[in-house]
């Protein structure tokens, strides 16, 4: 329990589909043990209306609640905002969002090679892959990133017929083999917790000319260890493609995360996000994507993680990145 007998209030703005991950009942608790209650907003209601709040968290970005907010703001300057808009909206594009990646200047960290495609035309360029410095297999993502059901259609493209099957505007990206393994970072102001997870497998060079045209990420997720390894009915292709354990891969240096979270924080602006980090054969790590308010439920301990960070925010606490905790699975 708190030491003081002021409790704080948290007030947080979020879709149904994220309140209902997010705003569990042993977050709840755990916050009200330290002190702070957690509280919806009306989104329906003008936000000046509401509260007294010590706090806001929220993840809306239409014009109505992006005007709540800022009149909000304006009348309550004291009031923590987690987090502005002008910091969250790079992350909508999958261009700007790992741009900034290239100002950390930390040794062996990265981004993949990647281009826009604005239209079907320059999709057909049979020179598109030569001039991008790209090479088979691609991904394809879409170019805005806003958390949609269509921003998350994304797919693995084997040769140029596979550009057939799919619409610009998208990001074409690098595919990097990096052992069926992906480090998810998630960050949450000063507390930063790694943990891996099984990702897409590696590809033979030598039998890519047998996987066919495309393929989405959700067929490629939703296949058993057992199936990419042998020739299961409808997806006999994926016999090539090899994946490792995520269990058994060595997890990114503690200090090295520590650096990569710190350094995107403070360019961002952000306290609430996470980063997804794949290691290829030359031990070298990429950052594929950023996330803003991912889903913590899914980090192990993230009651903890997050009721701690909330009370950084309503005591004025929120500063240097201090801990950094990894963890297998």
């Amino acid at each position: 329990m708190s030491n003081s007998s002021r409790r704080f209030i948290i007030g947080y703005a979020l879709s149904p589909k994220k309140v209902q991950s997010f705003v569990l009942p042993s977050l709840i608790n755990h916050a009200k043990q330290r002190g702070i209650d957690l509280i919806p907003i009306d989104i329906y209601k003008p936000l000046t209306e509401q509260g007294p709040f010590d706090c806001v968290v929220h993840k809306l970005y239409d014009e109505d609640w992006k005007k709540q907010l800022e009149e909000f703001t304006f009348k309550n300057p004291n009031v923590v905002i987690i987090d502005p808009l002008n910091s969250i909206e790079p992350l909508h594009n999958r261009i700007s969002m790992l741009e900034v990646v290239k100002r950390l200047e930390i040794e062996s960290l990265g981004i993949p090679k990647q281009v826009v495609v604005n239209n079907i035309e320059s999709l057909s360029n049979p020179k598109l892959l030569e001039d991008s410095k790209l090479r088979f297999p691609v991904i394809a993502k879409p170019l805005v990133a806003d958390g949609s059901a269509i921003s998350h259609e994304m797919w693995l493209v084997f040769n140029i017929e596979g550009f057939r099957k799919i619409k610009p505007p998208i990001i074409l990206q690098e595919f990097v083999n990096h052992g069926g393994v992906i480090f998810k970072i998630y960050v949450a102001g000063d507390y930063v917790k790694c943990v891996q997870r099984r990702s897409l497998p590696d590809i033979s060079n030598e039998k890519l000319g047998d996987l066919g045209d495309v393929m989405s990420f959700s067929q490629i997720s939703n296949l058993t260890s057992q199936q990419l390894r042998s020739e299961s009915e409808g997806y006999d292709n994926c016999s090539y493609l090899n994946i490792e354990s995520a269990e058994e891969a060595e997890m990114p240096p503690h200090c090295f995360i520590m650096d990569v979270a710190r350094g995107l924080q403070w360019a961002m602006k952000l306290h609430l996000f996470n980063f997804d980090l794949i290691r290829d054969a030359r031990n070298r790590y990429l950052v594929i994507d950023i996330n803003y308010f991912p889903g913590y439920a899914k980090m192990p301990g993230f009651e903890t993680i997050l009721t701690c960070f909330f009370w950084d925010a309503v005591n004025g606490k929120i500063g240097n990145l201090h801990n950094v905790d990894t963890e297998e699975g």
